[in-house]
C-alpha cells in the first residue's frame, strides 16, 4: 500500500526560475537619451530652401557686412607696411571684395555648392610679411613705388602658388586624403577652425571696450532673449538683430567721436575707436573697376613663391574644416570626397584670378559667415549668392563701400566672439557619431585638440612684426613654409588627428571611430542625398568629364 501510494503520487511540475532582473544603464533614469542626428532640425531654411526675396536681400547684405571685417583687418595690417596710403588701402579693399564676390559665386555654382563665402585669408599674412621684409632694403623713389612693387611681387607669388591647390584638387589628391578622415578627426579639425581664431575676438574687442563690449552684450540680449517677448518678433530678431545692433553701436561710436571722447587718448585707441580715422571715405574713388594686373606686371621670385605655397596648402586645410561646418549648418549631408577635391581645385583657380586682379592675399572659406548661418538659422545657398552682388557692387562704387568699411573693428570683433563660438560648437557636435566612452577616442580628441591650439600659439607668440617665426634656418623659403603651416590651428589639428586616428588601433576600432556613419557620405553614390545637395546646376555635369566632377 505504501509502495502503491508512492507510485500513484504525482509531484508538481518544476517552476521555471524567473529571469534575473537586468539593471538599467547607469543614469538611464535621469533623463532622455538623444539619438545622433545627421542633420540639424531647427533650421528655418536649409541649403535649397529660400526665404522671401526681401529677406534674402537683407540677409545677403548681412553676410557682406560680416565678411567686411576680416577684409578691412587684413588691408589695415598689410598696406601701411608696404608703404601704401589711405588711397592704396581703399583700392586693396576693393580688389579683395571684388575677388571675394567672384570666388563665392564660383564655389556656390561649381565648387562645394555650400552656402560659404570665400573671403581673404589670414593664412597668407606671414608669406606677405616675408615679401615686404625682403623688399624693405631696396631703394625706391617714393613709398607709393615701394607699395606697387610689393603688390607686383605678391601677384606673382599668388599666381604660381595657385597651382598647388589646382593640382591637389583636380588631380584628386585631396579626395584621397579625405579618405583618412573620421568623425574623431573632424571634431578637433572643425572645432579649432573657430577656437583657433580667438585672437580676433575679445583681444581685438579690448582695444575699444566702450564700443566692443556694448555690441557683444546688446547682440546676445536682442538676438537670444528679446525674441521670446512676442511670436511675431522672434523670426525678425533672430535673423536681423545683428544689423540692428551694428547700426546702434556704430551710431554710438560716431557720437563719442564727435563729442571729443577720444581727443586725448593714445593713437592706437583712436584708430580702434574713432569712426573717422580710416580716411577711406576721403580717399576711395567714386567708381573704380578692378582689372587684371592693375598694379603692373607681376614679379616672380622663387623665394616668395615657395613661402606662398605653404599658405595655399594651409588655406586648403582650413577650408576643408569650414566646409564640414557649413554643411551641417546648412542642413546638408557631409560633403563627399569628390566635392571637397573639386572645391580645392576651384579655390586654386580663384587664387590664380586673385593674383591676376591684384588681391593682397588669397582666399579661403569664411569662418565668420558660416557662423552666421547658425546664428540666423538660415542656410540658404541663394542668400550667399545674393551677398556676392553687394561685394561686387561696393568694390566698384568705392565711396559707398568705404562708408561701411569705416565701421570700427571692435564692433566686428564682438560679432566674431559669437560666430566663431558657433562654429567651434558645431565641431564638437561631430562627437555624437563616435563612441564617447572609448579611451582611445578620448586620447586622440584631447591630444589633437590641445596641440591644434598650443603649437600655433607658440609659433604666433614667437613671430616678430617682420613675419620671422621660430623656424629660422638659412633657407628663407623653407622657414616661411614651416612657420605658415604650424601657425594654422586647423592644419595642425587635422594633421595630428589624422596621424593618431589612423595609427592607433585603427582596424579594430572602425565602429568606435564613427566610420560606418561617415563612409557612405564620402562616396559619390554612397547616399542618395549627395546628388540632391552637391550636383552641378542646370545639368552641367553631363558635359564635364567624370574625373572632374
Amino acid at each position: 500500500m505504501v509502495e502503491t501510494a508512492n507510485h500513484n503520487h504525482q509531484t508538481p511540475p518544476s517552476q521555471a526560475a524567473p529571469p534575473p532582473a537586468v539593471a538599467p544603464p547607469l543614469g538611464a533614469a535621469r533623463g532622455p537619451l538623444f539619438p545622433p542626428a545627421e542633420q540639424l532640425l531647427q533650421l528655418h531654411y536649409c541649403i535649397h530652401s529660400n526665404p522671401s526675396w526681401v529677406q534674402t536681400a537683407v540677409l545677403g547684405f548681412q553676410h557682406y557686412i560680416v565678411m567686411l571685417g576680416t577684409t578691412v583687418m587684413i588691408a589695415s595690417a598689410l598696406v601701411p607696411r608696404m608703404g601704401g596710403g589711405p588711397g592704396d588701402k581703399a583700392r586693396v579693399i576693393q580688389a579683395l571684395l571684388f575677388m571675394s564676390g567672384v570666388n563665392t559665386l564660383l564655389q556656390t555654382w561649381f565648387g562645394t555648392r555650400l552656402p560659404t563665402v570665400m573671403g581673404p585669408s589670414f593664412a597668407y599674412v606671414i608669406s606677405v610679411l616675408a615679401i615686404i621684409n625682403d623688399l624693405s632694403d631696396s631703394d625706391f623713389q617714393s613709398e607709393h613705388e615701394r607699395f606697387t612693387h610689393t603688390m607686383r611681387a605678391i601677384q606673382g607669388s599668388l599666381i604660381v602658388s595657385s597651382f598647388v591647390n589646382i593640382i591637389l584638387g583636380y588631380g584628386s589628391a585631396w579626395r584621397n586624403l579625405t579618405r583618412f578622415l573620421s568623425p574623431v578627426v573632424l571634431v578637433p579639425a572643425v572645432c579649432v577652425v573657430g577656437l583657433g581664431l580667438f585672437a580676433r575676438g575679445f583681444p581685438q574687442l579690448g582695444n575699444c571696450v566702450e564700443i566692443g563690449l556694448p555690441m557683444l552684450i546688446l547682440l546676445v540680449i536682442s538676438q537670444q532673449y528679446l525674441q521670446h517677448i512676442h511670436p511675431v518678433a522672434r523670426p525678425m530678431l533672430e535673423r536681423f538683430a545683428l544689423l540692428v545692433c551694428i547700426g546702434l553701436v556704430w551710431a554710438f561710436a560716431a557720437i563719442l567721436t564727435v563729442a571729443g571722447a577720444y581727443n586725448n587718448v593714445r593713437e592706437q585707441t583712436k584708430l580702434s575707436c574713432r569712426t573717422d580715422r580710416s580716411f577711406l571715405m576721403s580717399s576711395a574713388p567714386w567708381i573704380k573697376i578692378p582689372y587684371p594686373f592693375q598694379w603692373g606686371t607681376p614679379i616672380f621670385r622663387a623665394s616668395h613663391v615657395f613661402g606662398m605655397m605653404g599658405a595655399a596648402l594651409v588655406s586648403s586645410a582650413e577650408s576643408t574644416g569650414t566646409f564640414y561646418a557649413a554643411a551641417r549648418l546648412a542642413g546638408a549631408t557631409s560633403p563627399p570626397g569628390h566635392v571637397l577635391t573639386r572645391s580645392i581645385g576651384l579655390q586654386g583657380i580663384g587664387q590664380l584670378l586673385e593674383g591676376i586682379f591684384g588681391a593682397a592675399v588669397g582666399s579661403t572659406a569664411s569662418v565668420e559667415n558660416v557662423g552666421l548661418l547658425g546664428l540666423t538659422r538660415v542656410g540658404s545657398r541663394r542668400v550667399v549668392q545674393i551677398s556676392t552682388a553687394f561685394m561686387i557692387f561696393f568694390s566698384i562704387f568705392g565711396k559707398f563701400g568705404a562708408f561701411f568699411a569705416s565701421i570700427p573693428l571692435p564692433i566686428f570683433a564682438a560679432i566674431y566672439c559669437i560666430l566663431y563660438g558657433i562654429v567651434a560648437a558645431i565641431g564638437i557636435s561631430f562627437v555624437q557619431f563616435t563612441n564617447n566612452n572609448s579611451m582611445r577616442n578620448i586620447y586622440v580628441l584631447g591630444v589633437s585638440l590641445f596641440l591644434g591650439i598650443s603649437i600655433p600659439q607658440y609659433f604666433i607668440m614667437n613671430t616678430d612684426v617682420a613675419g620671422h617665426g621660430p623656424v629660422r634656418t638659412n633657407g628663407g623659403w623653407f622657414n616661411d613654409i614651416l612657420n605658415t603651416i604650424f601657425s594654422s590651428p586647423p592644419t595642425v589639428a587635422l594633421t595630428v588627428g589624422t596621424l593618431l586616428d589612423n595609427t592607433l588601433e585603427a582596424r579594430h576600432t572602425v565602429e568606435d571611430r564613427g566610420l560606418p556613419w561617415l563612409v557612405p557620405f564620402q562616396r559619390r553614390k554612397g547616399d542618395s542625398r549627395n546628388e540632391e545637395f552637391y550636383s552641378y546646376p542646370l545639368r552641367i555635369n553631363e558635359y564635364i568629364p567624370t574625373r572632374f566632377l
